[in-house]
């Protein structure tokens, strides 16, 4: 155990420094385009534009861009989902389903049902959880400063909202997978062995406070991040989640067989990322799969499950 754990720490330095430094560079290369160009003028502006326009109604500018914003960029990425799911068009998105013969077509009462709850979930938690959010987010008497935060600070605030996210979904997830926990909450999300997009926030409301919406809404209420920040998290947040469930290994998005796998096997790979379920070894069976072999950008147009098929069954 001893020899596994600094095998497992060492593995992680490596990844960790690697990732550290590829991380600065991007951030400096970025930074100085953003600062060589006009678009930080053009956001600064448009932003001091709108609160003009709402006359400072901090209230109304927190719900336009920490509820409406990410909820049109929920629903706008899933709509497309939904008619690929529902009529099977169109084939360039088809084509790259991941569990074949699965949702296809997709389920019209089980999917009515999975859009009922998500959309309760949101009007009914995710919603009124942002009225304590609000007043933290006062406290820190910056959130709706009237400029903007640096580029450079977004991304250093990007990777600790994603961090935070990380530990917190990943034990509150692992933890919903308690028997006792699990029959009575979690449960219901996992009704779908095939999930689609729609389903990331098909939950039960104490799963969808507990491992959902505080995840995502802790690290800003740490950081005491701008509502402009606030808003592109929670909107990359949703999309993510919704790709991660999407059932799609499309082009250039991120590869969503790690939680399709853990939808399929219920044991393995809890977390977003990956990291703490490798130091936990709770993706060991996961590696040992085709699945792990596709989980990666797809940077072609061939579908993954042709170039890298699952081996046949022992009966064919």
């Amino acid at each position: 155990q001893g020899k596994k754990l600094s095998d497992a720490l060492r593995i992680s330095a490596y990844v960790f420094s690697t990732g550290l430094l590829m991380f600065t560079a991007l951030v400096n290369s970025v930074s100085w385009f953003m600062q060589n160009i006009p678009l930080g003028n053009f956001w600064q502006t448009a932003w001091l534009e709108f609160y003009d326009y709402m006359e400072g109604d901090e209230w109304t500018i927190f719900l336009i861009g920490a509820a409406l914003v990410p909820a049109l960029a929920f629903w706008g990425f899933n709509g497309i989902l939904l008619v690929a799911d529902i009529t099977g068009k169109p084939t360039f998105i088809t084509r790259y389903r991941i569990q074949l013969g699965k949702n296809d077509p997709v389920d019209k009462k089980k999917l009515c049902k999975a859009i009922y709850t998500a959309l309760g979930n949101q009007f009914f938690i995710s919603f009124p959880m942002l009225v304590p959010m609000f007043y933290i987010m006062k406290w820190w008497d910056n959130t709706f400063s009237k400029e903007l935060p640096t580029f450079q600070w977004f991304l250093v605030e990007l990777s600790i909202f994603t961090v935070v996210e990380e530990i917190l979904f990943y034990y509150t997830h692992r933890l919903g997978h308690h028997p006792v926990l699990y029959k009575h909450i979690h449960k219901k999300h996992h009704e779908w062995t095939a999930p689609i997009g729609v389903v990331s926030i098909y939950a039960h409301p104490i799963e969808h406070i507990v491992s959902n919406t505080l995840p995502v809404m802790t690290g800003p209420m740490i950081m005491g991040s701008h509502i402009v920040s606030i808003s592109a998290w929670f909107s990359i947040a949703l999309v993510i989640t919704s790709i991660s469930h999407c059932g799609y290994h499309l082009p250039l998005l991120p590869s969503p067989e790690f939680h399709d796998f853990h939808h399929l096997k219920f044991n393995q790979c809890y977390g977003v990322l990956g990291v703490l379920d490798f130091l936990h070894g709770t993706d060991r069976m996961f590696r040992q799969t085709k699945a792990f072999e596709r989980h990666k950008v797809l940077l072609g147009l061939t579908p993954l499950s042709e170039s890298i098929p699952e081996p046949p069954k022992k009966d064919e």
